[in-house]
């Protein structure tokens, strides 16, 4: 007999029998969800939808997370379509990777065709964790290819207001001091012109792309409405080798009907005139830009709407602008609605068609120099008649935004500066003098300002000529009704932080990373007011504490290309890149300079595992270190700065207290021991033996002429003599504990004192830390009675300076002396990698409780995620929590004596997971969020 499905009976085992399943179900959801591994970042180039990416060669990244310890990536699948909607339904027309087995999550090379330039892709990806679940897939990213050959760049033209004479171009530029030898040269001011371009849109736009540069800056707006954020763009090069452009999506900025591009093209290093104070001049030609807008129709149609003579062009109010001099704006010349597209241009004239720059068009990859920050007046004073000083409490690079109100014609004139002398006015004697900007009213009402293409290093700005509402006024003079300064820097993410209990370091912390944020444009500067230029040690000796606090990936690639560019045909490498002027003697080839060059592709192998840069810049690292060898005496190196402004009896400049020959050689000997491991790294085994030759006959030259086996001191025993061949390997293994010794020893017999320069500190920090003298390193600096940090503070200082003793004839907005700043990072936090990591694949945790510290906490973005640390000293017992980024581990290193009982998680760890060395203990951890507890 045939079951009755529809029995009572039978319906309510039924019912139960789904209740159960969809239980089931629901809990392995749960469970699933809870250690589901996620995507928490999607990158192209290391960025999120970047514009102007390359047609091979790109690389993919991401970063993952999960609630789980010990997860780690198994699998990945990326795909990229043409269009979004494509991508949304499964079609990948442009790439597929299929499923790929593999743990690699940082730059993963494309491995489809070659893609189309002025094109916009779609992109997403899924991964599979250690337990085959997978994330799912990422939200829908983005990409935009770049321009990449003459082609591509649809019969656009160069377009300028006015042309500089083949006869008048001055390239490379020239110092200061000898700009009189010029003759008529350099003498011309440059009109900064204005550009626009207006044409109508009928069709539906499906996509529009914009390509751009202008020479030396520019800022393009598109129906009144600036596009993008940069300021001062585009990124500085030499113009002969390299011209950087940018690329803007600019969909949402056009309308149906009438629209119109405007452009303000300014001077920046492309043309610095003899007025003012320069620091050097130049004249590669005057202002002058590029561009081509690709709209795209939801027809399929293409438009290219490009740079050519059909555009206007007439004069801007900006009548003087200069990279090194200031600004000057007369608003009576502003002709309102200029690049809108209602706009009358009948009276405007048709551009030139300029001979093209010499260099090659480059997309920039780096983030846009930007206004990053602002503050208001804290002080203002009036130290004479028709003269204010405003204190803005902040040393910083930047400019200043003027609101003012008064009558159409008169003129006010801004002077920053660092510092200001007994009088309480501004003191640019060694900042460049004279910088200032003016403005010149349009009207009889309240009127807004701000300088486009210059900057300063400045907390002070003087007023001349207005007063303030509150004063009295009999004159009928300006009145400033607010004054702000506006701080621009490069706009890379920030990438770390740190924290402690000493308030001292805390403020030592600031002052730092004032210096780094105010010299981190797009090169990285030595000040921001007086210079400007790339000097290339601080490259690399700053550069993990730059590292810690931002993500340079960008810039410092950019800096590598610089350094190509810079390069000469027998291979030494400038101490400036881009160089713009050439200097003489130890400022031109100083060995511990061009280091940069060998030095900068490695770090950035190591800290993001870019091997690609690597591979661009073999060449060049091994003909430098071949230029450094033909150089050399007796494998020994003599010229160059050497420790440059170590602290001494004379005044500061060229090293005093170690021989160049110490710092030269050594550096010598570490750039070919670079250029071997490069060399395995890239399979070129024979280079690979020849380098390590190379450093091996240079370490027994030096060891032969600088090392006594007799007391076991380096040269003349100075801090930089004994550290820097420490730090870098040329002590032999069985001296090191001596070095060491010596050097701490020695330290102590001279109070503690810094004198250790440019140069040698970066390299003092290093061997203290690494040698296990970190409470050395905390006596040395946390102090204000003699020249350093505490000393630069204690006597006003709000970023880190010059010179050891902030001496007022020099920077006080320096980058060079910053080094403590990665102590904090990898010392006091303890946040590192271990030697043999790259990207901080396997971190190493090693918080040091030194001094009066009883807490530290310090976060740093790695290319995996964000390592964390937080620990707390309390008594005997010591508490660390830790995160640990997803498809990484650790080495976890505890303050802790054999025989301690150490937690994690709140469950004790067993003896045989714990190794003991020294007072620390070692556990091995996967990824997860821990909390250690030492008892």
């Amino acid at each position: 007999m045939k079951k009755n499905i529809t029995s009572p009976i039978f319906i309510n085992k039924n019912f139960w029998r789904q209740k159960i399943e969809l239980l089931l179900i629901l809990l392995s959801c749960f469970l699933h969800s809870k250690s589901q591994i996620k995507i928490t970042s999607a990158l192209c180039e290391n960025k999120v939808n970047p514009a102007g990416v390359v047609l091979q060669k790109l690389r993919f990244g991401w970063e993952l997370s999960s609630t789980e310890h010990n997860q780690y990536q198994t699998a990945y699948q990326l795909v990229i379509a043409s269009s979004k909607s494509k991508l949304a339904q499964g079609d990948y027309d442009v790439y597929n990777s299929d499923i790929v087995k593999s743990r690699q999550s940082v730059l993963v090379d494309y491995k489809g065709q070659p893609l189309q330039p002025a094109q916009l892709y779609f992109w997403k990806l899924q991964v599979w964790d250690n337990n085959n679940h997978s994330s799912g897939w990422s939200s829908d990213q983005q990409f935009i290819t770049g321009l990449f050959s003459t082609k591509d760049w649809s019969n656009a033209k160069w377009i300028g207001y006015e042309e500089l004479n083949d006869s008048m171009r001055t390239v490379p530029g020239i110092h200061e001091p000898y700009a009189e030898t010029l003759g008529n040269k350099c003498l011309q001011r440059p009109v900064v012109p204005l550009f626009r371009k207006s044409f109508a849109i009928s069709k539906k736009i499906k996509t529009a792309l914009l390509f751009v540069t202008g020479l030396g800056q520019y800022e393009l707006s598109i129906n009144g409405d600036k596009t993008g954020t940069a300021f001062l763009a585009p990124g500085w090069t030499y113009f002969d080798k390299t011209i950087l452009y940018n690329t803007f999506d600019v969909t949402s900025q056009l309308v149906s009907g009438k629209n119109a591009i405007g452009a303000i093209v300014g001077n920046g290093f492309y043309n610095i005139n003899r007025e003012r104070y320069f620091k050097i001049v130049d004249a590669f030609g005057m202002p002058t830009m590029i561009c081509r807008l690709k709209i795209t129709y939801d027809d399929g149609a293409i438009e290219d709407i490009v740079s050519d003579a059909t555009w206007k062009t007439s004069p801007s109010p900006i009548t003087f602008s200069s990279i090194y001099g200031g600004e000057d704006y007369d608003a009576r010349m502003e002709q309102e609605g200029w690049n809108k597209a209602a706009f009358d241009d009948s009276k405007w004239m048709r551009p030139l068609l300029i001979k093209a720059p010499k260099g090659q068009l480059s997309p920039e990859q780096d983030y846009p120099v930007a206004l990053m920050d602002s503050f208001t007046v804290k002080k203002v004073v009036q130290p004479s008649a028709n003269t204010l000083l405003y204190d803005f409490g902040q040393n910083i690079s930047g400019i200043i935004r003027l609101k003012i109100k008064g009558r159409k014609g008169q003129q006010v004139k801004l002077i920053p500066a660092e510092l200001i002398n007994k009088n309480q006015l501004a003191n640019q004697s060694a900042t460049g003098d004279p910088f200032y900007f003016t403005y010149t009213m349009k009207s009889d009402g309240e009127e807004i300002w701000q300088p486009k293409f210059t900057y300063y290093g400045f907390r002070y700005v003087q007023v001349d000529g207005a007063v303030t509402d509150n004063l009295t006024n009999v004159t009928g003079l300006p009145v400033i009704v607010q004054l702000t300064s506006l701080h621009n820097r490069n706009s890379n993410p920030v990438n770390g932080d740190f924290e402690c209990s000493n308030p001292l370091f805390n403020r030592i912390y600031t002052l730092i990373n004032w210096a780094i944020k105010s010299n981190m444009q797009s090169i990285v500067t030595d000040c921001p007011h007086r210079e400007k230029l790339s000097w290339l040690e601080q490259d690399y000796l700053m550069g993990n504490s730059i590292h810690y606090n931002h993500d340079v990936y960008h810039l410092y690639r950019k800096l590598v290309h610089d350094l190509m560019d810079a390069q000469y045909p027998e291979g030494f490498v400038p101490d400036i890149a881009p160089e713009y002027v050439v200097f003489e003697g130890g400022f031109l080839d100083s060995p511990e300079w061009g280091s940069s060059s060998v030095i900068l592709p490695w770090l950035l192998y190591e800290w993001y595992g870019d091997k690609d840069i690597l591979q661009k810049a073999y060449a060049m690292a091994k003909k430098y270190v071949d230029y450094q060898q033909s150089k050399s005496t007796d494998y020994l190196l003599s010229h160059g700065l050497g420790d440059w402004y170590d602290y001494g009896p004379n005044p500061p400049g060229e090293s005093q207290l170690t021989p160049k020959t110490v710092t030269a050689t050594s550096i010598f000997y570490y750039d070919a021991t670079l250029v071997s491991k490069m060399a395995t790294l890239l399979n070129e085994q024979s280079d690979a033996t020849k380098y390590a030759a190379l450093a091996a006959s240079i370490k027994t030259s030096f060891n032969k002429k600088f090392f006594n086996s007799k007391t076991n001191v380096y040269s003349t025993g100075s801090q930089t003599a004994m550290a820097m061949p420490f730090s870098v390997g040329l002590v032999n293994e069985k001296n090191k504990k001596a070095v060491i010794k010596n050097l701490v020893d020695s330290i102590y017999a001279g109070n503690k004192a810094l004198t250790a320069g440019d140069i040698g500190f970066h390299y003092l920090v290093n061997a203290l830390d690494k040698g296990g003298a970190s409470q050395l390193l905390f006596d040395m600096n946390n102090r204000d009675d003699v020249p350093g940090y505490g000393f630069q503070l204690k006597k006003g200082a709000t970023a880190l300076t010059e010179s050891w003793p902030a001496l007022e004839d020099v920077s006080n907005n320096h980058l060079m002396l910053g080094h403590i700043m990665e102590w904090f990072y990898s010392g006091l936090a303890g946040i590192d990698q271990e030697e043999s990591s790259v990207a901080f694949q396997k971190i190493k945790i090693r918080p040091q409780p030194v001094g009066d510290i009883i807490t530290a906490k310090g976060s740093f973005h790695s290319p995996y995620g964000w390592i964390t640390t937080d620990w707390k000293k309390n008594g005997k017992n010591f508490l660390l929590h830790v995160q640990i980024p997803v498809n990484t581990t650790a080495n976890i290193y505890l303050p802790a004596a054999k025989g301690a009982t150490i937690y994690n998680n709140q469950l004790p760890v067993a003896g045989k997971q714990i190794f003991y060395s020294e007072g620390v203990a070692k556990i091995s951890v996967g990824s997860g969020d821990y909390e250690f507890e030492v008892k």
